[in-house]
């Protein structure tokens, strides 16, 4: 196992066929939809083919998506994602996904310093960048605890489905 993706503590790793259930319980949690892009539910069959079809290669997918484990159990806790990945401009977006048993524990935080290494060393990315609901103040703490700073407001950028919520863009640039 890669030393890049991993610490004391958690390990980042490729998604295998026996993350489909819980993929399929974070991805139809309808509390977590308005906080990022999903508009429906998702089939097991279509995560199915997600976990089969994937490369997991940023380079042909456009994105990378990494499971979190803990170490010492071997149990999966989360997710974190590189989206919009563009290695012309070299920058991805970050999202993130702590299981509610395992949150305000630190681990989101170990997350994003092991995907921003790797990020930054290995994929050769110049900055990594989040868009949070405003109202996701749990979120914007931790970025900004991980470094990143807010660059602006995005105005009526996600949508409720009743009415639309404002957003903010936080950056990390690699220097």
């Amino acid at each position: 196992m890669s030393k890049l993706l991993e610490n004391d503590m958690i390990r980042l790793r490729a998604p295998e066929p026996e993350d489909l259930e819980q993929f399929y319980q974070w991805e139809n949690d309808t509390g977590s939809w308005t906080l990022g892009s999903t508009t429906a539910p998702f089939s097991r069959f279509t995560l199915k083919q997600y976990l089969i079809e994937s490369k997991n290669d940023p380079y042909s997918d456009k994105q990378l998506r990494l499971m979190i484990e803990l170490n010492d159990t071997g149990e999966t806790i989360g997710t974190v994602d590189l989206y919009d990945f563009d290695p012309f401009h070299r920058r991805a977006g970050v999202g993130i996904l702590i299981d509610q048993a395992y949150r305000e524990q630190g681990f989101g935080y170990q997350t994003l310093k092991l995907l921003e290494a790797y990020a930054f060393t290995f994929l050769d990315l110049h900055q990594l960048y989040a868009v949070v609901s405003q109202e996701n103040h749990a979120s914007a703490r931790l970025f900004q605890k991980a470094g990143y700073v807010p660059a602006g407001q995005l105005v009526d950028w996600l949508s409720t489905g009743r009415d639309f919520k404002d957003a903010v863009l936080l950056q990390k640039i690699n220097h």
